[in-house]
């Protein structure tokens, strides 16, 4: 499953989805560390998300807020994240 290669910064606002359309253990990337990480949704309000993210480069996992440029919809399983 191929992470994406936007840039966050360049993603056109118009394309990018509000951080309160997504649910809890919707699947998604988020851009942390210059990286896009599959992850999943925890909580989300009007203005930033809570996701649930794995780490590019070992097995454990993170938490973090993120706003909506740094939050896109995943369509491909990740058995190592999605199963939490």
């Amino acid at each position: 499953m191929p992470a994406p290669t936007i840039d966050p910064n360049h993603r056109d606002p118009t394309e990018v989805a509000a951080t309160d359309t997504y649910r809890p253990n919707d699947p998604v990337w988020v851009y942390r560390d210059g990286v896009w990480r599959a992850g999943i949704v925890d909580g989300s309000s009007k203005l930033a998300a809570t996701v649930i993210y794995r780490s590019n480069g070992a097995r454990g996992i993170g938490v973090d807020i993120r706003t909506a440029p740094y939050v896109l919809a995943r369509s491909e399983m990740d058995p190592l994240i999605d199963s939490l």
